[in-house]
This record gives C-alpha cells, sequence and structure tokens, in this order.
C-alpha cells in the first residue's frame, strides 16, 4: 500500500525512477542493476521488471512515479475524505476518468483529486477544462482509489434528470432574458458560465453522449422551451429539457470550454473542445448559431476509438473492396465518393490512405476541419478567413512532391481544375462531392464547367454511400414482411420466396430502438471506355445509370437489399437511405 514518501518531493522530482526506489529504502543498488541488466534484453520498464522480479509492489512503483512527478503519495485510508468535494464532483464524471476528488478549497478555488497513477495528466486537464476548476493531484494506491469511487459514489450517478430538477429557475441569475439583442452583462455572462450547477449537467451530457456513442449534441432554444437532443446512428433523440432560462447560460459554458468570445452574441462562431475520456481521445466541433430565440449550439462528437480506419471494417461487399484496392493502387488519376453529409465520406477516404501510408509514399490532405490526426500524413486545415481555400492548399501542394492527395471537397471550379491538373501531371487524387449517387456526379462536374474530355482524362471512378443502421444482433427476429413493405422495395412476395427478413424487437442494448450501429452501402462506378464515351455524349444521368448497371455497377439500393438478406438491416432503414431503381 502507498506511504507518505519519507524524502521530500523536491529531492525526488525528475530523477530516474530506481534511484527514488533506492532513497525510499525499496531496493538496494545491486537490484536496480540487476533490473537495469534485464531492461537491455527485455526493453521493458524498470519499474515493471522490478515488480516481475520480485523486490518491489506495484503500489511502491506507483508511489515512485508519483514523487518523479513532483507529486504527493498518500494512503487513503488515513486522511479524511471531504464530503463537499465529493458533492463537486459528479459521480460519473469520477467513474469516467477514475479520479476521487478528497478535498475543496473555496477561497483559490481548488479540487485536490487522487489519482491511480501519476500519468493520468488528461485527467487533470479535462477537470479543468469540464468543471472550471484549479485542480491539484495525489497519487494513492489504485485499489484504493476504486474502492472509496464505489464507496462514495456505488451506482447511483447523478443523472441528468435529477440535476434539471435541482436547477432552480427561480434564481435571479437565470432571468436575464432570451434574445440575443438583449443587453447583458459580461460579468453576469461569466458569472453564468462558471456555475457548478451549469458545468456539472453539461460534463453529465457531455459524458451521456459519448457514452451512447452520439455523433451530434444539440442545444437548441425556441420560445417556450429549451431543447437538448443528439444524434445516434443517424436518428435525432430527445434527451430531457432543462429549464428555458438556462440557454444563455449553458451557451456560455461551452464557449468558455471552446475558447469562444463569451460576449459575442450576434454572428456564428466555431471551435473545438478536447477531451480525454477513459483512455480514448475525444474531440468535439463546437459551432455556435445566433437565432432569433438565443444561440443554438452544436457539438459534433469525434470519437476517435469508435472509429476503425481499416477497408477492411468499412462494410464493403467482398467483391467491392478489391474493385476499390485496385482504384487505390492506380498511379494517378482523381477518385471521388460522394454522399450527404455525414455518410462516412471522410471515413472510407482515410481508411484508403491509412492503407497507402507507408514511409515511401508522400500524402497531403487539404480539409475543413481536419477531423483525424494521422501519423505520415500532412494534413492543411481550409482557412477561408485569411484566404487559404481548397484551390490555393492545393495549387501549393503540386509544389510539394506529393504521390497522393486527398481534396476535402470540391467545391468550385477552380478546385476542380487543380484537381485535373495534379492527375494528370501524376499524381492519384481523392476527394468528396454532394450528390446523390455516382452516375449524377458526372453532371455535377459539368455543372462546375469541367470540360467533358477532362472528366473523361482524369476520373477513374466514383463511390456514392450511404449509412443504415444495423439490426441490434442481441433482440433480432425473423419475420414476414407485409405486401405493403416488399412494394416499397418494388418487390413482390414471389420475388423475395424463400428469402428471411430481420428486425430488432427492441431490448436493453439498444435502448428499445431495435438498432445498434450503422453499416455503409456502397456503390461503385468504375468509368471505363464505354462510360468514358458516353461521357463525351453528353448523355443524361439516367443513360450513365443503365449503362454503369450493365457493366456491374451494384446500386445503393441493391447493396441495400444484399444487406437486408444477410439480416443485416431492415427494409425501413433501406428506403429511407436510397431510391428506386427507376427514379
Amino acid at each position: 500500500m502507498a506511504e507518505t514518501l519519507s524524502p521530500g518531493i523536491e529531492e525526488l522530482k525528475g530523477r530516474k525512477l530506481g534511484r527514488i526506489l533506492i532513497k525510499m529504502g525499496k531496493v538496494t543498488r545491486e537490484q536496480v542493476q540487476e533490473a537495469l541488466d534485464l531492461q537491455e534484453q527485455q526493453r521493458l520498464p524498470i519499474g515493471q521488471l522490478l515488480v516481475e522480479l520480485g523486490y518491489v509492489e506495484e503500489s511502491d512503483v506507483n508511489s515512485a512515479l508519483a514523487a518523479q512527478s513532483g507529486m504527493q503519495s498518500l494512503d487513503l485510508d488515513r486522511i479524511e475524505i471531504s464530503k463537499e468535494a465529493i458533492e463537486l464532483l459528479p459521480g460519473e464524471t469520477a467513474q469516467a476518468y477514475r479520479v476521487l476528488p478528497i478535498s475543496y478549497d473555496d477561497g483559490t478555488n481548488t479540487l485536490t483529486i487522487a489519482l491511480k497513477s501519476a500519468d493520468n495528466f488528461r485527467a487533470v486537464d479535462d477537470l479543468q477544462l469540464l468543471m472550471g476548476f484549479n485542480v491539484k493531484t495525489i497519487v494513492a494506491d489504485p485499489n484504493q482509489v476504486d474502492e472509496y469511487i464505489n464507496r462514495h459514489y456505488g451506482q447511483d450517478q447523478e443523472s441528468i434528470a435529477a440535476l434539471i430538477d435541482d436547477l432552480s429557475v427561480t434564481d435571479d441569475m437565470w432571468e436575464t432574458g432570451g434574445d440575443q439583442d438583449d443587453a447583458v452583462d459580461l460579468d453576469q455572462l461569466i458569472e453564468m458560465a462558471e456555475d457548478n450547477k451549469v458545468k456539472r449537467l453539461l460534463n453529465l451530457v457531455i459524458l451521456q453522449a459519448i457514452r451512447d456513442q452520439a455523433s451530434d449534441i444539440h442545444f437548441e432554444p425556441f420560445e417556450e422551451e429549451y431543447k437538448m437532443r443528439y444524434r445516434v446512428d443517424g436518428v435525432l433523440y430527445e434527451m430531457i429539457p432543462p429549464p428555458r432560462q438556462l440557454a444563455m447560460a449553458i451557451s456560455s459554458r461551452i464557449k468558455v470550454m471552446s475558447n469562444l468570445d463569451i460576449a459575442e452574441r450576434r454572428l456564428p462562431q466555431d471551435g473545438r473542445i478536447e477531451l480525454m475520456v477513459q483512455g480514448s481521445p475525444v474531440d468535439l466541433r463546437v459551432s455556435v448559431l445566433p437565432t432569433i430565440f438565443g444561440e443554438s449550439v452544436v457539438m459534433r462528437v469525434l470519437d476517435r476509438s469508435n472509429v476503425s480506419l481499416d477497408l477492411d471494417k468499412i462494410g464493403m461487399r467482398d467483391d467491392d473492396l478489391v474493385s476499390f484496392r485496385q482504384l487505390t493502387q492506380k498511379p494517378n488519376g482523381i477518385v471521388i465518393v460522394t454522399g450527404p453529409t455525414g455518410s462516412g465520406k471522410t471515413t472510407t477516404l482515410y481508411s484508403a490512405l491509412n492503407e497507402l501510408n507507408r514511409p515511401d509514399v508522400k500524402l497531403l490532405t487539404a480539409e475543413d476541419p481536419v477531423e483525424y490526426d494521422i501519423d505520415g500524413l500532412v494534413q492543411i486545415q481550409i482557412n477561408s478567413d485569411v484566404g487559404l481555400t481548397f484551390a490555393r492548399a492545393l495549387r501549393s501542394f503540386l509544389r510539394q512532391d506529393p504521390d497522393v492527395i486527398l481534396v476535402g471537397e470540391i467545391r468550385d471550379i477552380e478546385t476542380a481544375q487543380i484537381a485535373v491538373q495534379a492527375s494528370l501531371t501524376g499524381h492519384l487524387v481523392f476527394s468528396t462531392l454532394h450528390t446523390n449517387d455516382a452516375p449524377s456526379s458526372i453532371a455535377r462536374l459539368l455543372d462546375l464547367g469541367l470540360e467533358p474530355f477532362l472528366v473523361t482524362a482524369t476520373l477513374e471512378a466514383i463511390v456514392a454511400q450511404r449509412l443504415v443502421r444495423r439490426i441490434c444482433t442481441k433482440c433480432r427476429e425473423n419475420y414476414v414482411p407485409t405486401e405493403e413493405q416488399l412494394m416499397e422495395l418494388s418487390l413482390t412476395p414471389e420475388d423475395v420466396e424463400g428469402r428471411e427478413f430481420s428486425r430488432g424487437r427492441g431490448c436493453e442494448s439498444c435502448n428499445q430502438t431495435g438498432y445498434k450501429g450503422r453499416m455503409a452501402l456502397f456503390e461503385i462506378m468504375v468509368m471505363d471506355d464505354e462510360l468514358k464515351e458516353l461521357v463525351m455524349q453528353h448523355a443524361s444521368t439516367n443513360v450513365l445509370r443503365n449503362e454503369a448497371r450493365k457493366r456491374g455497377m451494384r446500386t445503393l439500393r441493391q447493396v441495400g437489399l444484399l444487406g437486408i438478406y444477410d439480416g443485416l438491416t431492415t427494409i425501413e432503414e433501406v428506403v429511407r437511405e436510397t431510391i428506386t431503381e427507376d427514379e
């Protein structure tokens, strides 16, 4: 068990771990030397080696690491834990970060917490950001920290409903009005943003959204109410609404957390919050939009632990995956991924880049925003305010000797022309468009102003994609669809004879929705000579679609049907996300 160190913390801070353990009287010089000799063969941390040799306990190493970082190491059984400190930190936060609050100094707004490990510095940063405390740390035995967290918080973690009930709507500080034209004193805004109840509410909402794998969190002011919603698997769910009077306090707190101008309530603002939740990095992209009833705030949750940038795991069918891999190995040309916002285009392209990410390949990306930071990629954040547009970044890319270029989106003729130029000069270019399906992307490129001969000379393929919800595996059941349901897919009972259809019954695991997670549908149109000839002849989108289907392209609807027959998704999801064949 960890004990208070006898030598002074300052004396041990920054010293080598072996020397600290000797000073603590836990090991001898000979034992440390033995571990160092072993380290040359096994390349493991010396603390781990000393534990494996049986010379010290893990708690001793933990204490030494604390001293090395300049932290105190305490025995929690020998100190009195402040009830005020426990009440200040929500149980869900303590559980998520595995930290125990032990005392609070109101004069300096300092919360002292016990950590299980001295290297859990991100928990300190996040608590300062989320809760607004000055955080002081000590290190304690990991088993003790877990025991005391369970003892003080147990399973009765603070709920959003209970906290909203507890928020007083009669407090004078909430009575400020809601319109953005109302004058509000800056000191009053700061006071709202620093209110502990607001911090705790926002903290709980963010942690619940991350736990439920939400992609977005919405805070929306209306004339008579204030809504909180979050999007899970592409569908918005409403949370218990907080009092309308909290609108300004919540938006002010979010602005403080994302380093935005708290006093500016007339113009849109964009910011970013970086967190580390249960060891996983989470980025929150914040968008603040002034409305007639106050500020609407949307947080986009980028939880990198939930994203696997692996082509084998993005959901392509085996034959489509072979075709797409061949496209990524082309020496030059343009490959476009198309679909609406939130359809997974970025994940698909990054999975391709991740596979191409080798020491012998130079990869450059221009994005707005940069969603994933990946070692080996040179990534540029577009900033139109200072003139750094996609076109300007792409033009500079050509002087950086790249092999593969990712352009976040082709938005205008200038970007399209430079992408074509890059392709013609021996580069492989990935980009995105916003169109309904693969064939209609041709019309979009021509509408931007590209000449047909440039499209046919450079475009290698267009990949359209959609995300549909997966049936929950824990409550999946077979059923017989009605004729009306089959008609939505232009099918008859005879067409599906012998086929099985599945749906989710609804269970605790999927929040009674019947769905858990999402899968992608892909439509890959590879540009061969016949399709290029049709483009040169200004053929319509329907003609292109029909010819591509003859040449083996599966439409989004066809891929969706295969997903239904495989028992992965439902008729309702495929109908919602894809168009019929004759449209």
